[in-house]
């Protein structure tokens, strides 16, 4: 289970992590099977399914996302604890998201999903 220290936590790094561009440190939240679903991965990687698997895949995608937006900055506004997960409502450069991250054994990040406002 996951507790409120813990999502806490993780929200606090995650958020610090984004905003100041460490690729290397946004990816010490992940395992590396790790599986991200986003509509953006359609736009920016040009994958169809919206979905990319693998460290590797994933790390290529917010390389090039954090070079196409080089002021990129989150606002946490909320998190929200589930059985093994955590979701963090913030405010980031398309408006209001919430993001659903599901944690392994070793609590890293396995898989991910990504929703904007409209």
């Amino acid at each position: 289970m996951i507790d409120r220290k813990f999502a806490e936590e993780f929200a606090r790094d995650w958020i610090a992590s984004w905003n100041s561009h460490d690729l290397s440190r946004i990816l010490s939240h992940y395992s590396d099977r790790f599986e991200m679903s986003s509509p953006v991965i359609v736009q920016i990687a040009g994958e169809p399914s919206g979905t990319l698997r693998g460290k590797d895949a994933v790390a290529a995608y917010w390389k090039k996302a954090l070079q196409l937006i080089p002021d990129l900055r989150f606002e946490l506004l909320s998190t929200l604890i589930g059985v093994d997960s955590v979701t963090l409502y913030y405010k980031g450069p398309r408006g209001l998201a919430a993001e659903v991250f599901h944690f392994g054994p070793d609590r890293k990040v396995e898989r991910a999903f990504a929703h904007y406002a409209p």
